[in-house]
């Protein structure tokens, strides 16, 4: 069966079909009004044509206060396709993306980001479906001097950018974990993260390459503001972007990798949830592309074997406190977002709410406390059992 055409955005579809009078209203809808566009000067735009990705920029604000001053940081997010065949060699592959971040990351760093993420597993296919450790556990490196982490680190100085860069990590013991490092503007490794949540659906069956993590929810101090990453399936779990909040985070960031069959209809929501419900920014970024592999495989649900995981959706975005985002990048197209976020709006939304608060955790983290040590006991309350634990 012919594959069917891709969509390039859903944002593309209603600048195509509505009038500007009605995309605007239907436009502050569906994004909130509390952001605009921003201008780029013609050389930027110049290096997206010639370099065949979309860039995208916009500006979040807050209130003006009398006792602070705005707080601005420019983010970026990359989605991107792999740029070499899976048969070549993994050096190779690496090298390919590698070449290809460098250029994305000029661009974002021409328009004056701050702090720059890329997608989960960014140096490397996204081969987990395929159960197969070769080649693709040839992929891991070390998180602290590994080659796409070296890579990483000479932008980090040459473009005075924060970069977040997610890799497939092994330790000192052969372990082989999901993980993003920080890498300061200076060059300097901060630390790293790792993915707390590992899916077993489907062809997202990971944990035959690696398991949860063992750091819990570190937030990353830097010149920029408290950054946190929230690695892919985590974002299913509204207790872990609680817990990046917990721990003071101005920006939560959410590199992914997720194709259109499977978890499309939330993709929209689930970062814009959280950056309401904890106060903070959030970033979602998803990669792009449809990955072939040189083996077919099962996912266990009845479908035929096939060699690709379906088609990565991209729609990588930028969410607010307040409610508000982002259009997102395409859904077929290698992106660059960069959004301006002044974070003196997330104290305004938390004013505003008072969702900290109310929050009440002392009542949850009873409720947590009992379920966890007594294996999902629950208090049900009807005219027979009243009150009982079942």
């Amino acid at each position: 069966m012919a594959e069917r055409m891709q969509t390039d955005s859903i944002e593309q579809i209603l600048r195509d079909n509505l009038s500007p009078e009605q995309h605007d209203e239907v436009r502050r809808i569906l994004f909130g009004s509390g952001f605009r566009k921003l201008e780029l000067p013609e050389v930027i735009s110049d290096l997206a044509e010639e370099g065949d990705f979309e860039l995208a920029a916009y500006s979040i604000d807050a209130k003006a206060e009398n006792s602070r001053a705005p707080n601005k940081v420019r983010i970026a997010v990359v989605q991107n396709k792999i740029q070499a065949p899976t048969t070549d060699p993994v050096g190779q592959q690496r090298d390919a993306i590698l070449e290809r971040i460098g250029k994305l990351t000029h661009a974002a760093a021409q328009c004056g980001s701050n702090v720059i993420c890329y997608q989960e597993a960014f140096s490397m296919p996204f081969a987990f479906c395929t159960r197969e450790k070769q080649p693709w556990c040839e992929f891991a490196e070390s998180a602290e001097d590994g080659p796409s982490i070296k890579f990483c680190q000479n932008l980090a100085k040459k473009y005075n950018i924060v970069i977040l860069a997610p890799i497939l990590e092994r330790d000192e013991h052969d372990v082989i974990w999901n993980t993003c490092v920080v890498v300061s503007n200076s060059g300097v490794v901060l630390g790293k993260t790792r993915k707390n949540h590992i899916p077993r659906v489907g062809d997202f069956n990971e944990s035959t390459y690696y398991m949860e993590s063992n750091l819990g929810h570190p937030v990353f101090h830097t010149q920029f503001g408290r950054i946190a990453i929230n690695i892919c399936y985590g974002r299913h779990h509204p207790l872990n972007w609680l817990a990046f909040a917990l721990n003071g985070a101005d920006i939560v960031f959410n590199p992914s990798a997720t194709v259109d069959g499977l978890s499309e209809p939330i993709w929209p929501i689930e970062a814009r949830c959280a950056a309401v419900a904890n106060s903070y920014f959030t970033a979602a970024i998803n990669r792009v592309g449809t990955e072939t592999f040189p083996n077919e495989f099962t996912s266990g649900d009845g479908r035929a074997a096939h060699r690709s995981f379906g088609h990565f959706y991209g729609s990588s975005y930028v969410a607010a406190p307040d409610g508000s985002r982002t259009e997102g990048l395409s859904r077929t197209r290698d992106g660059v977002l960069v959004a301006e976020i002044d974070l003196n709006l997330n104290r305004q939304v938390r004013d505003l709410w008072g969702f900290r608060m109310t929050a009440r955790l002392d009542m949850y983290a009873d409720i947590l406390q009992r379920v966890s040590q007594e294996s999902g006991r629950r208090v049900i309350v009807d005219k027979t059992l009243e009150g009982k634990f079942q």
